[in-house]
């Protein structure tokens, strides 16, 4: 004969003469689940495999109350229960790799510039950016980066729309007279 581990299930199949075969462990459960929860959320990246963790290593526990004899400990028992069976899990994690002739690299885009070369683009944009003056900065980083638009841009910074175009179209002229960027393009 099994035991229900499910303690909502085993109490609707026990018959109303008979009691709970383990009354301490569902009080314990439910003392206890949200600080076993947060352990077990920290040990995974998602929340749905956390209470997934959670739920194994309460039956483990379940499975041996009997043998556990300093019911003070039981904190520290389900906690290296949740390890272990993490553990476990990305132990058994398979991991499928395949023997090929040839290394599969992405084919080159045509007309794609290397990466190296986007990654200096990149870089020399952010030193033409870093020479602007602080109020331009944060309006073309806002517009080009964050996309705000005029509208909502000019709502962060406290400005007037007006403000914001004049700015945004100095600071544009700036960067393409920026001797670094013209080597670029």
């Amino acid at each position: 004969m099994t035991t229900p581990v499910c303690t909502s299930a085993s109490t609707a199949a026990v018959p109303a003469t008979q009691t709970l075969p383990y009354p301490s462990f569902s009080s314990y459960v439910r003392a206890r689940q949200p600080v076993l929860l947060r352990t077990a959320r920290s040990l995974t990246a998602n929340p749905s495999d956390a209470e997934d963790l959670l739920q194994t290593a309460l039956a483990k526990t379940y499975v041996a109350w009997e043998r556990i004899e300093d019911h003070r400990a039981l904190d520290g028992y389900v906690r290296r229960a949740l390890v272990n069976t993490r553990t476990s899990q990305w132990r058994k994690r398979k991991v499928d790799e395949f023997v090929c002739e040839e290394l599969p690299e992405p084919e080159p885009v045509p007309g794609g510039d290397d990466p190296a070369e986007q990654q200096a683009l990149h870089d020399a944009m952010w030193r033409a950016i870093m020479k602007l003056p602080d109020r331009q900065r944060a309006m073309v980083v806002l517009r080009y980066y964050e996309d705000l638009s005029e509208v909502q841009t000019a709502e962060v910074l406290g400005v007037s729309v007006g403000t914001v175009k004049s700015a945004v179209s100095r600071a544009l002229g700036k960067l393409r007279d920026d001797p670094e960027l013209g080597l670029v393009r």
